[in-house]
């Protein structure tokens, strides 16, 4: 959720705000008219509360006809501070309402426009010059056995896949050098849980306009995880935290379920976007003041991964309108992938600036003590998708591919990978 206190002093900003993500600028004044009416009944509740403390009083003082008459009046009255308070609590859900469909302050210097509008900010490498005919990821996997998309099919329906063999340790291999990666920077380790319920999704954003995304559970009123930034938001909920520190930083290593909802037709081949895969990602808790700081921090961890796997990669600056709901601003790093000629994502990193720890009630004290809603931030550091990456642009002509120096001492000290013949 936004400021309230930046909405009543500024409203113009969140209009502005709302059309550069192309949402409906009208949903500020419907937020505005909401507070007022919740501020409104909110007065008139306690006004009357006043009014029946006073009275109740009174009538401890009275006697004869004169108690009588109070009595009368305190039962009236008791009739209207029961209607107020009824009146409040609906005024209170409605502004929630009204306060969730807002999303987050677009930060300044983010570009203008939706998916295909973004700034590129570098380029990191050349894309290879191929003396054969690259194959691509698939062909590639299946010569080394180390994927099995037939019998994935077969046994839970498309976009599902067996990683096999030097698939499972190579995914495995990546996984493990994410996480000392992060355990070397400060990060705390975290195995996170894939089930979580309604109010920490809802907290984090992702039940919004990418709802359809989400796996639910009805039975059990629980939602599959499309990333463990939802669980590692979660952990702190409702909590004061210490940051006298510094930023407190997690990377969480989870299993990631996602609906695809809408991608019929796309990246139906391979690896590239399916149901199911693994990602360790960065999460960080910080002061509102350090947020922006921070976002260049989680960047620069997620290229120094990108440079241990030795891909061309570049990063972009994500456009307003192709923002989530929570990110104020959004950095990807995409690779090179040569049997599309195109760059894909591998990264993504987002400043949540206080809007996921607003909803999720998570603070921290200042320096006068007083509690103050922290800021969230979260990036990736490796996914099952940088497997597409490292086949493609590390191939030999006889389809065997060279692993990455980085990578080598978490895969045996394997520097080869050989097709299976």
């Amino acid at each position: 959720m936004i400021d309230l206190r930046t909405l009543r002093e500024n409203p113009d900003v969140v209009r502005a705000s709302q059309r550069a993500r192309g949402e409906d600028p009208s949903l500020v004044d419907s937020l505005l008219s909401a507070d007022e009416s919740r501020r409104s009944a909110v007065s008139r509740a306690d006004s009357l509360r006043a009014e029946q403390k006073q009275l109740g009083k009174l009538v401890g003082r009275a006697q004869g006809e004169e108690r009588t008459a109070l009595l009368a009046k305190a039962k009236e009255l008791a009739a209207e501070v029961k209607a107020a308070e009824a009146e409040q609590s609906a005024a209170d859900q409605a502004l929630t309402e009204a306060h969730k469909r807002i999303a987050n302050l677009v930060e300044d210097g983010v570009p203008h426009g939706g998916e295909d509008d973004y700034t590129v900010l570098k380029t990191v490498g050349q894309p290879r010059e191929f003396e054969f005919t690259p194959r691509d990821h698939l062909e590639l996997m299946e010569g080394l056995r180390a994927v099995d998309m037939e019998r994935g099919a077969k046994v839970s329906g498309s976009r599902f896949y067996f990683l096999t063999g030097i698939g499972a340790q190579l995914q495995l291999a990546l996984m493990n050098m994410a996480m000392q990666q992060a355990v070397a920077a400060g990060f705390t380790m975290m195995i996170t849980p894939s089930l979580v319920r309604p109010e920490i999704m809802e907290g984090t954003g992702f039940l919004g306009a990418h709802a359809t995304e989400v796996y639910r559970l009805r039975e059990d009123d629980l939602f599959l995880v499309g990333t463990s930034e939802v669980p590692l938001a979660g952990y702190h909920a409702d909590e004061i935290i210490d940051l006298s520190g510094g930023p407190r930083r997690y990377a969480g290593w989870s299993s990631c379920y996602r609906r695809e909802a809408g991608s019929y037709g796309k990246d139906t081949r391979g690896i590239i976007r399916v149901h199911q895969f693994d990602k360790i990602e960065m999460f960080s808790f910080c002061a509102p003041e350090q947020a922006r700081e921070e976002h260049q921090r989680l960047l620069a961890w997620e290229e120094e991964m990108l440079a241990k796997v030795e891909v061309p990669y570049r990063v972009i600056d994500t456009a307003s309108g192709d923002l989530g709901a929570s990110a104020a601003r959004k950095f990807d790093c995409e690779a090179w992938v040569p049997s599309q000629s195109a760059y894909r994502e591998l990264t993504s990193t987002s400043n949540c600036t206080t809007f996921q720890a607003r909803r999720l009630n998570i603070r921290s004290r200042d320096a006068d003590g007083k509690p103050q809603t922290v800021a969230t931030l979260n990036g990736t550091l490796a996914t099952t998708r940088w497997i597409v990456a490292i086949m493609e642009n590390h191939q030999q002509p006889d389809g065997s591919v060279v692993v990455p120096r980085a990578l080598r001492p978490y895969l045996g000290g394997q520097d080869v990978l050989t097709p299976v013949k």
